[in-house]
Parts: structure tokens; sequence; C-alpha cells
């Protein structure tokens, strides 16, 4: 069972030295990657955090960076994270868990009238309808050796 995959990243982490670091390795997650993270205070108190803290703990490398130390991840790109959250999505077959409120975690539901590719879900918090275009979103995997 393959449990590691590469992935190249749009962009590019630059790190102290100027050098630009874009090939790394992601591992599939655990139970424990998206449980965990819950506990954590940084989480509980801005959500944005979550993901973080799941995608600090399943990309094992970045060009020589090994492990990669969760600022890393905090510095990278928008475009890069987004990127590394799409991989993330497409190697484990789901999004990561959203943080629960009381108890109930949001749905994301495809509904007849919302165009294909495009997810319709509500803010865990606010209630806010969300959608997501996944249509846009390029394929993180098209073209990296299988």
């Amino acid at each position: 069972m393959r449990t590691e995959y590469e992935f190249l990243l749009p962009l590019g982490y630059v790190d102290a030295y100027g050098h630009v670091h874009r090939r790394g390795v992601m591992r599939l997650a655990t139970a424990l990657d998206e449980i965990e993270p819950l506990g954590d205070p940084r989480v509980k108190n801005n959500e944005a955090f979550f993901g973080l803290l799941v995608l600090s703990r399943v990309v094992r490398s970045l060009g020589t960076l090994t492990p990669v130390p969760m600022d890393v991840i905090a510095r990278l790109y928008a475009a890069d994270f987004a990127y590394l959250q799409a991989f993330y999505t497409r190697i484990n077959g789901q999004p990561p868990a959203s943080v629960p409120m009381d108890n109930a975690f949001p749905t994301a539901v495809a509904l007849p009238d919302v165009p294909a590719g495009v997810i319709e879900s509500a803010c865990p918090q606010c209630g806010a309808e969300l959608l997501l275009d996944l249509a846009e979103t390029a394929d993180p995997l098209s073209g990296m050796p299988g």
C-alpha cells in the first residue's frame, strides 16, 4: 500500500538563504493527525490553525527540510498552502474534518442547483453559506509519477 506521495509546489518556500524548496513528500493522514490538533489551544482560539497543524503533521519533507517545522508551513505563500490542502484532500480521499462546534460537524452537500465541481457548505460558527469551486483548482496529482 502506498502511504507517501511526492508533490511539487507551484511557487515554493524561500528559506533565509534564498533557496527555493518546491519538491516534497506528504504521507497519508491518520485519525490522530486530525483528532489531536482539536485539543490545541490555538485551534480553540482560531479555527484556521486546524489546517495548518494537520498539514504540518503530514508533510514529511520539503526540499532539503526534513522534518518540516510548522512555522515553515505557516510561511508558505497562499497558493502553495492551498495546493497542499488540495493535495491532502486528493490523497486522503476527503477533506480534513472541520473543527466541531457544539458537537456537530458541518456537512458539505451537492445540491442540484449547484454546478458540478462546486461544494456547498456552511460555516460551523456563523452559519454563512460557502461555495468551493473545485473545478477551478488544478489537479494536484496531474503529471506526478504514480
